[in-house]
């Protein structure tokens, strides 16, 4: 009988442990066998922390409703509600490089490279921002779990926020591309003509996300050579009609 109860004693503190901490390995989401060293692990209930080892491995201290975060430099930060303590697998997007950097000096305007397509351009994906990443389906998702009690409304509000985060980030970057000293250094169009070419061609927030690197001097040359081919009248915008009287 005692060496039963010393038995129990002894076995209860492993018990304890093991149902108090959550382990698992972190990877990048592109190349899913590269395991990520140095990601900082952060319990937002508990506010415990930690990191993955060289292996991407980790273990924290929590509980079944807890939500943890994962972040690293250069990577979309994300959370995960715990439905269950099990080992997991956790991807991280890398964030996508910024276009301010990109410094280009001039760009010939003749019909030989404005009606040509552009050699050098590439096709980019770039991915939801704000730790609400879209995923190819459930298993993707952080350990493949449901996410329920509530978190589910928590997520789409994310979402949404992440969306509208994504949007503003487009329209500051197409301000800053797409501007009036820039065309009129290409295009040499100024006054009327150059408030409404900046108006008609505008590019878009889905044209722009659609092709990554987006090469706006590339653009503004072939909207030019567009633009040569209206008549004046085409060039001018159009009145909005006026209303009828009842």
């Amino acid at each position: 009988m005692y060496k039963l109860i010393i038995f129990l004693l002894l076995a209860l503190p492993i018990g304890v442990f093991a149902q108090t901490v959550t382990t698992g390995t972190v990877f990048d989401y592109s190349k899913k066998t590269l395991s990520l060293p140095g990601v900082s692990i952060r319990n937002l209930n508990s506010k415990k922390s930690t990191s993955t080892n060289r292996e991407g491995k980790y273990t924290i201290g929590a509980n079944i409703g807890d939500l943890l975060e994962f972040s690293a430099v250069g990577y979309h930060t994300d959370t995960l509600y715990l439905t269950n303590l099990l080992n997991r697998t956790i991807y991280l997007p890398v964030k996508s490089n910024s276009l301010k950097d990109v410094d280009i000096t001039a760009v010939r305007m003749n019909s030989q490279v404005t009606d040509a397509k552009d050699p050098l351009a590439e096709k980019y994906t770039l991915l939801s921002t704000g730790g609400n990443l879209n995923r190819k389906r459930m298993t993707d998702k952080v350990g493949g779990l449901n996410l329920n009690l509530g978190y589910g409304k928590y997520r789409r509000q994310q979402r949404k926020e992440a969306d509208l985060e994504e949007k503003e980030m487009y329209l500051q970057e197409i301000d800053e591309n797409f501007t009036a000293k820039a065309i009129t250094d290409m295009t040499k169009l100024e006054g009327e003509e150059l408030k409404n070419f900046m108006i008609i061609y505008r590019p878009s927030v889905e044209t722009v996300k659609a092709e990554r690197p987006y090469r706006y001097a590339y653009y503004i040359s072939r909207a030019f050579a567009a633009w040569k081919k209206l008549t004046p009248q085409e060039r001018k915008l159009q009145d909005l009609p006026k209303l009828k009287a009842n």
